[in-house]
């Protein structure tokens, strides 16, 4: 490995290391840094959500494995950290952990992950979270752990022959086992860490997967889907035309069937209004969801500046998010305990959300346009700033 002299158009060598030289631990820094940044791995088109460090929940044992994730299939992930060798032994210990984890149900996943985030003390929800990585609307809808797609990731400086031997064996017959080559490099003051997937290469590894694909169908869980997507598709054709020709937003929208979330525009490029129906809440909401998380917590401050006035004319109290530890901000209404599945509950449903989202609307019309107006305003005056600071220069 190299570093690029751009003044000198030289590169130079950095030095590789070992961890022990370094004075890395497994559990105080490799650990840490795989926990805090899963990146590293490079998921194609996809990244892992860490649930648990440590884990040692394993009946009659006291075994504990290094780190659980799960990736954007649902899959469950067991994560082996070792340092400069491998050992001989991780691939046994690792299927064992698979083999303990793989009895694990959806809610016990989500209490795992609800028990992680309280002892790194992050507030946000787990269900809530997983639906937003998993990309589902609600928690009902989310698939997880399903027979035999659990995955194994074995990290460490070097493997023993023994280990690499073992896990090419594996994956003949369909078991997901990915080798991480960790390397360590000092250059100066500062160090640098590569992680390369050594096993499988990686379009071996794609041709795998896909190999597998149609034996990891579960029919009753397709015929599930389908029926919820049927039912959703029923109550937005509902929706849509009992709110038509009553409010500016939702006039040129068409049902469909893979979303519970419908957004409508507030005249403010990423703040939008939706509809969000879940199995267990029904909602109106305010969503400041730009590509700026700063912009979002500024429009969200200025607002709630306001909160005594708006909930006046709204004629309830809402539901204020700043979300601090999310891009996005939310203000919303709710109707809790309800069962979307109960058809007889339509009605009622539909009634609340047609209202509500009128009102809202209507309660943030003026505000929405002061806000961006000011905010207008506010990035002319900066840009001014910015010629002003460039003809001085």
């Amino acid at each position: 490995m190299f570093k690029i002299n751009t003044s000198t158009n030289r590169i130079e060598d950095l030095k590789k290391m070992s961890f022990n030289e370094l004075h890395f631990s497994e559990r105080n820094h490799l650990q840490e840094w795989l926990a805090n940044n899963p990146k590293a791995f490079g998921e194609k088109d996809e990244k892992l959500l860490i649930i648990q460090k440590e884990y040692n929940g394993f009946n009659d044992t006291n075994e504990r494995l290094d780190l659980l994730a799960i990736d954007k299939k649902g899959n469950l992930v067991i994560i082996e950290n070792k340092l400069d060798d491998s050992g001989r032994d991780v691939t046994w210990q690792a299927l064992k952990y698979v083999s303990y984890c793989s009895t694990l149900t959806k809610d016990q996943i989500a209490e795992l992950y609800e028990q992680y985030l309280r002892k790194i003390g992050d507030s946000i929800d787990a269900k809530e979270n997983l639906c937003e990585f998993l990309n589902k609307g609600d928690f009902s809808e989310v698939i997880l752990n399903r027979k035999q797609t659990q995955r194994i990731i074995l990290v460490a400086a070097n493997f023993r022959k023994e280990v690499t031997s073992t896990v090419m064996w594996l994956l003949q017959f369909g078991i997901r086992v990915q080798c991480y080559k960790a390397t360590p490099y000092s250059f100066g003051e500062h160090v640098f860490l590569t992680l390369d997937q050594i096993i499988p290469v990686k379009d071996a590894e794609d041709f795998m997967i896909k190999g597998n694909v149609k034996e990891a169908q579960e029919t009753i869980i397709e015929h599930e889907v389908k029926e919820i997507e049927q039912l959703r598709f029923d109550f937005w054709v509902k929706l849509l035309h009992r709110i038509h020709g009553k409010s500016p937003i939702y006039q040129n929208i068409s049902p469909r069937r893979k979303h519970w979330l419908y957004s409508g525009g507030t005249g403010i490029s990423g703040a939008h209004y939706s509809f969000i129906i879940t199995k267990s809440y029904v909602a109106v909401e305010l969503g400041l969801n730009t590509v700026d998380a700063d912009l979002n917590k500024e429009m969200f401050d200025l607002l709630i500046k306001q909160k005594e006035s708006l909930e006046i004319v709204f004629g309830n109290s809402l539901f204020w998010q700043r979300l601090d530890n999310k891009r996005m901000s939310r203000i919303s209404y709710r109707l809790n305990d309800v069962d979307i599945t109960q058809t007889e509950e339509h009605e009622r449903l539909l009634d609340f959300l047609v209202v509500n989202m009128i009102q809202l609307e209507k309660s943030f019309r003026e505000p929405l346009k002061n806000l961006k107006t000011q905010l207008s305003k506010q990035t002319v005056e900066e840009t001014e700033v910015e010629e002003f600071e460039d003809e001085k220069d």
